[in-house]
């Protein structure tokens, strides 16, 4: 007895997997994050399959239904938003339906931040700028362990990745600058990345939390901040290569060649 639990992919119907395509298709039931999952992609299920929302239940009554499901043999898919592993509140589904005797397989999918990122056209990893993407969020409600507050993170002086932290703007500005973060760093903020709705911002972190609301984003974006967001980045391309690609770089699959 097995569920597929598989990444949607950030929006676009098109960035799931090919193996989340299969299973999607072959399913009998399909249980989705209606608030979050493209119903696009969701009317791909096979004609027949019982299809229901997660957004009204609560995780107990997710997984009685799974399990329901599947102990009546039939092939279930929980599909969830991105990719399962990056707040995806799996782990309390799978710890129930181990209890139950049932296996889990999970179906990696494409994460919000690297559609973020593709949307602004960014490499989140720069040579000699920044080699590290921290992918954290701010805290709110939920709060975070004492050594990953944000400011401590922002110590590092590379690449954040913020979720679900959209309201908190006003939060971010001060951990960063507290971190010493200068207020001209660049900042990206797309909502509903690869949605036909993409909204993107670029600003600084001065500015950050006067563009999402006169932008009215409280939801569904990701921030991305960081030099590696600069615009004019591919500008400066000379200073910032790789040696992948270095004619003088010896590896295992070539043989540098000297200058002069």
């Amino acid at each position: 007895m097995k569920l597929y639990i598989v990444g949607a992919g950030p929006g676009d119907p098109d960035l799931i997997t090919v193996k989340g395509l299969k299973l999607l298709q072959a399913a009998d039931v399909v249980l989705y994050t209606d608030s979050l999952v493209n119903d696009e992609l969701v009317a791909k299920a096979k004609p027949g399959a019982e299809v229901l929302q997660s957004s009204g239940m609560a995780l107990e009554e997710m997984v009685e239904l799974l399990v329901d499901r599947i102990r009546q043999g039939k092939t279930v898919v929980r599909l969830h938003t991105g990719d399962p592993s990056v707040y995806g509140a799996t782990m309390e589904q799978i710890a129930l339906l181990k209890e139950e005797g049932i296996e889990v397989e999970i179906v990696p999918g494409v994460s919000s931040v690297f559609a973020a990122a593709a949307a602004v056209g960014a490499e989140l990893t720069i040579p000699e700028l920044t080699q590290t993407l921290i992918l954290t969020r701010a805290e709110g409600r939920t709060p975070v362990p004492e050594r990953e507050k944000l400011r401590a993170l922002a110590e590092h002086h590379c690449t954040i990745a913020l979720f679900l932290s959209a309201t908190l703007t006003k939060k971010v500005v001060r951990e960063l600058t507290d971190a010493g973060w200068s207020l001209d760093t660049p900042v990206a903020v797309v909502q509903r990345a690869s949605w036909p709705d993409q909204l993107i911002i670029r600003t600084t972190l001065a500015h950050l939390d006067e563009e999402m609301g006169k932008n009215g984003i409280r939801s569904h974006a990701m921030i991305l901040a960081g030099w590696a967001l600069d615009p004019e980045i591919h500008a400066k391309s000379e200073q910032h290569r790789s040696k992948l690609y270095d004619k003088t770089f010896t590896h295992g699959y070539r043989k540098g060649v000297k200058e002069g």
